[in-house]
């Protein structure tokens, strides 16, 4: 959520606060409905939501739908608001509603992109790729990302996807590829053993989880991505590269996962991972920037709104 607010704060240009909001008991599983807590103080001096109020709210997740509701109230038409992914409280909850082209919701104020926004725009990529870290020159080319999500309410990775997924790896280091991998908080141990043990031969940068995460610098340097299935948000981001991304698929996965990456590889941006890999993968594609996307969009709508508030000139 982080990543995806202030991304798209980032690509509006916009001087920006982020407001982490939580809530408990009742109204925490009754999100996106209900009101914000009383003990929230919204509105008071010294709370976390006081005028004077901004021009632009953006928002995400069941806890803020509330917040951001409390907040037009009280500021009015002069602000505009923006809610990423389906509130799930209909059409007027904001002014903008962006939702994944995989998602059902539709309407005159929704915008969809094939994938999720972030932080990773074209220009912040050319910065990192004007500068190689000591330890990703020393790997030679080509350099296979290994970006590994792990089990949710929707993928379950068997034993025999992390076999799997270990023999496509140990193809790929068949073929001469360096590694560049990096596990995220839902990765089982399993899949990051059979990961080790599946390019324990070959040249590879394995971040432990100690030290920063060097995700960015591997998302610029890499020729190449694996991506496991479960993750949308580093699907996209790896999209936005406009180099090769093998999707591994384990088992499960609902309709709306199949839709998402049935997109990307209707437009050549993704394939699925093969059991056994007996080319490098080098095709090309158009990088994915829906952040850009989705900023020209709040920029026009938010400019043709102001257009028709300002009274006529005399």
């Amino acid at each position: 959520m982080d990543t995806q607010t202030r991304g798209l704060a980032e690509a509006l240009g916009v001087e920006y606060e982020m407001k982490r909001v939580t809530l408990d008991g009742l109204k925490k599983w009754t999100a996106p409905w209900g009101r914000v807590p009383r003990q929230a103080a919204f509105g008071s001096a010294g709370s976390a939501f006081h005028p004077p109020w901004p021009a632009l709210a953006i928002a995400t997740g069941r806890a803020s739908i509330p917040y951001l509701i409390e907040l037009r109230r009280r500021a009015g038409p002069s602000l505009f608001t923006v809610v990423l992914l389906d509130p799930q409280t209909g059409p007027g909850t904001a002014d903008f509603i962006w939702v994944p082209e995989h998602d059902r919701r539709r309407g005159a104020n929704v915008f969809t992109t094939p994938t999720s926004p972030h932080g990773f725009s074209a220009e912040r990529i050319a910065r990192l790729r004007a500068h190689v870290p000591p330890e990703i020159a020393a790997l030679p080319q080509p350099r296979i990302a290994v970006l590994l999500g792990g089990k949710n309410g929707s993928y379950r990775f068997s034993d025999a996807d992390d076999d799997r997924f270990q023999a496509a790896l140990r193809s790929l280091a068949t073929l001469g590829a360096s590694f560049l991998i990096t596990p995220s908080r839902r990765t089982h141990p399993r899949l990051l053993d059979v990961t080790e043990q599946a390019t324990r031969g070959a040249p590879r940068l394995l971040w432990d989880g100690t030290g920063a995460n060097p995700y960015p610098d591997i998302l610029a340097h890499a020729d190449a991505f694996v991506v496991t299935a479960d993750s949308v948000n580093m699907t996209g981001e790896c999209c936005a590269t406009g180099r090769p991304v093998y999707v591994f698929h384990p088992t499960g996965g609902k309709a709306k996962f199949h839709r998402f990456h049935a997109r990307l590889a209707d437009i050549n941006a993704t394939r699925p991972l093969p059991d056994v890999v007996e080319r490098l993968p080098r095709w090309s594609y158009s990088p994915i920037d829906a952040t850009g996307l989705i900023a020209r969009e709040i920029e026009r709508r938010f400019v043709k709104r102001r257009a028709w508030a300002m009274p006529p000139t005399s």
